[in-house]
């Protein structure tokens, strides 16, 4: 692939939509994460630094809100192209995205110039809730009138909230080391915390200039490879620390100069969300930051997740809530002590360190994550078969000499999971995916029997291969049997065995049961319907792994 080195280098082009579009559209092609690196350095050596915040920002999860109705894009749409109301709907379940769906049904085109960066298009984005919707609509009919195909399908996933990329943050981050000459630690922290890519000199931030240090801002993650087969190719088991493995989620606790923040592994500032961990403002030495697992917890006992999920993504925590889904952090890492950054020190000394600070505390909120002893790797095998019972997921491993890296790296982090629990079942409904698979159906629906019905508990879309999802694709095709909008119904003759790390009791659920993490493990073209696992089958797992005490439901 050839790289175009006509990318204009000057802060005054009004162009530059046009390349943030082209950059997508380039990055789409390639599948070569050299070819996506020489892109990302091209682009960012000549981005004007609003769009460089921009495309930061939306490059490494910041999330857009729909700023429009998609019935309100639908009907202008169909108006001003006379196309049938039942026509739209068909082709968005054909298509199975709508801002493709939106670009394709508009043919106008102005020739692919549109006058203006990628930061104006997103200021007249942020200010379409100010507008009347009269004025919406002239505003979106003006800007597809100006843009090419591929333009228009980039500016509506900006106007949809529905923006992905094909690279990764660590990518990214990589890219703007490069062009920063500096190392990837560096610009994923000065890039972490809460900024506004709306009022944010990106440039000045990635040189480390312009942006006053954020009292609340996080340390990027250290993220752990998973053990293929077994430890023993680690090395001698004297150099590792073994822990419990934790189902909750990634966070850190900060507390700098008074200010107490809490932070997810999403960069979601959760602060208010746990209140419980307030207590313990008072108690941590300034200047401290710890890394672990905000998990559902009841006097230092950890809970299922299923409990955890009741409280995510509540705006208002009522006191029954708080009562029936109590958190607590389970530590594992100190990132910051007495203010002073600790990740280059080996992890031995911070564990200590930790150790320290929780039993300060001295709170049954704030457990860590506790060591399990072994002198060689057969007696940790024998120890992690302990791991269901305790309610962990497994082992994680981690080298006493490693220092506290960002992003995954391999060789010092490992985590060594439990085999999944799995059932076999049959595909009973499907509905296309998204993306490169928005015109197969990819999505699934499982049941099991109970006596001489089907009873549907889990939905998975990921686990076969592209060839098994075209083969699958092409039987519901051919076998479907009812349609509710974009989901078929199915000749339940298809048998996969479903992988899942969890089982829980669900209110939610027609199974009663809600199973986590589920996909497909393998399709089962040797087992015929009549030989699925039955609801009992569930149950019989609920009894021995699951939990009985959550108030909420699972996921499935």
């Amino acid at each position: 692939m050839s790289i175009d080195p006509s990318y204009p280098e000057t802060e005054t082009r009004r162009d530059g939509f046009i390349h943030f579009a082209r950059l997508l559209m380039e990055l789409g092609e390639t599948g070569s994460t050299r070819e996506k690196t020489d892109l990302l350095i091209q682009y960012f050596r000549s981005a004007p630094s609003g769009d460089l915040a921009w495309t930061l920002g939306l490059f490494t999860g910041r999330k857009l809100k729909r700023q429009i109705r998609t019935r309100q894009l639908a009907e202008w749409l169909t108006e001003w192209r006379g196309i049938p109301g039942w026509l739209f709907e068909e082709s968005y379940h054909h298509v199975g995205d709508l801002a493709e769906t939106l670009a394709l049904l508009d043919p106008s085109t102005g020739g692919g110039q549109p006058e203006g960066n990628l930061s104006d298009i997103m200021s007249k984005l942020q200010g379409i809730p100010n507008i009347s919707d009269e004025e919406k609509a002239a505003l979106i009919r003006n800007t597809w009138a100006d843009m090419s195909g591929s333009q228009k399908f980039v500016f509506n996933k900006l106007l949809t909230g529905g923006f992905r990329v094909g690279v990764s943050a660590q990518l990214v981050i990589q890219a703007l080391a490069k062009v920063y000459e500096t190392e990837p630690a560096v610009i994923a922290h000065r890039i972490s915390g809460e900024w506004d890519p709306a009022s944010t000199d990106a440039d000045a931030m990635l040189r480390g200039e312009g942006r006053s240090f954020d009292l609340s801002r996080p340390y990027p993650l250290f993220l752990a490879y998973p053990v293929e087969g077994g430890p023993e190719d680690l090395g001698h088991p004297s150099e590792w620390h073994a822990e419990w493995k934790w189902d909750g989620i990634r966070g850190q606790v900060i507390l700098r100069s008074g200010t107490w923040s809490v932070w997810s592994r999403g960069e979601e500032l959760m602060t208010d969300k746990f209140p419980e961990f307030e207590a313990w403002r008072s108690l941590l030495p300034d200047g401290t930051v710890l890394d672990g697992e905000i998990m559902a917890m009841r006097d230092g006992k950890p809970l299922p997740f299923s409990i955890l999920q009741t409280r995510i993504g509540r705006t208002r925590l009522s006191a029954r809530l708080l009562k029936d889904a109590p958190v607590g952090f389970m530590a594992f890492d100190v990132l910051e002590s007495g203010g002073e950054d600790w990740r280059m020190r080996p992890f031995s000394e911070r564990r200590a360190r930790l150790t320290e600070l929780v039993k300060a505390v001295g709170q049954p909120g704030l457990q860590f994550s506790e060591t399990v002893p072994f002198t060689d790797w057969e007696e940790l095998t024998l120890r992690r078969r302990e791991a269901r019972e305790r309610g962990s997921e497994g082992l994680m491993l981690k080298r006493m000499d490693s220092v506290y890296q960002a992003g995954r790296r391999r060789g010092d982090w490992w985590k060594w999971k439990l085999e999944p629990m799995t059932v076999d079942a049959v595909l009973v409904y499907a509905q296309k995916g998204h993306g490169r698979r928005s015109n197969l159906y990819t999505d699934y629906t499982f049941a099991v029997r109970d006596e001489d019905r089907l009873v549907v508990f889990a939905k998975a879309y990921s686990g076969l291969t592209d060839k098994e999802f075209r083969e699958v694709d092409a039987f519901v095709k051919r076998n479907a049997i009812e349609k509710f909008g974009p989901v078929r119904t199915v000749k339940p003759e298809l048998v996969f065995e479903i992988a899942f790390e969890g089982i829980s009791e669900s209110k939610r659920h027609k199974a009663g049961i809600a199973v986590r993490f589920p996909r497909m493990h393998r399709w089962r073209t040797d087992k015929k319907p009549e030989e699925i696992n039955t609801l009992s089958d569930l149950k019989r797992m609920l009894e021995q792994y699951g939990s009985h005490t959550s108030p909420g439901d699972g996921v499935s």
